[in-house]
């Protein structure tokens, strides 16, 4: 299992070098477009940068302050309606991409929540709070409260599922 993780560790050292090298060469054949393409990357990255640095944030504070017991307690096997609200409600916050929380999701995972729940959080993300507004304006009050209302229990319903063919994964094993 070590040996796996090693190579887990490696693998983003070995991506950075492939990137590094390819803008190398890609700067030697067109240099202009090679230089807007990396102020194009920087520009997403200061996008992206102050909710990365939340998440890591988040990441510590799991790390250091949150053991396997509570996050069991909370998100994991006895949390019951809590765990659900905890996880749809915190979609529902969620911001950014979502792969810069798939780390965080990942440390949960290993503490002890359940996979029904982080597939809930993920589902929920697809309703962003700053959008309502905007859609309650082009289409209504009432279409926006049915269609959150349907994404949340699609939220539920998927996690069920989720967690359902997850449990029978880790029986066959």
């Amino acid at each position: 299992m070590k040996e796996k993780e090693q190579m887990k560790n490696k693998t983003g050292y070995i991506m950075l070098l492939i990137v590094l090298g390819l803008y190398g060469i890609l700067y030697f054949v067109h240099a202009g477009k090679t230089l807007q393409a990396l102020e194009a990357t920087f520009g997403v990255f200061k996008t992206v940068a102050p909710i990365l640095l939340v998440v890591f944030f988040l990441m510590a504070f799991l790390n250091t302050f949150i053991d396997e017991k509570s996050v069991a307690k909370h998100l994991g096997d006895d949390s019951g309606f809590k765990g659900w609200f905890i996880a749809l409600f915190g979609g529902v916050l969620s911001h950014g991409p979502g792969y810069i929380w798939y780390p965080m999701l990942q440390e949960l995972r290993k503490k002890g929540a359940l996979d029904g729940l982080i597939v809930a959080f993920l589902y929920a993300r697809s309703i962003k709070l700053p959008w309502l507004p905007l859609m309650i304006s082009y289409f209504g009050l009432t279409f926006t409260v049915v269609l959150t209302f349907y994404v949340l229990v699609g939220a539920f319903v998927q996690g069920i599922f989720a967690g359902k063919i997850m449990n029978e994964a880790k029986k066959d094993r």
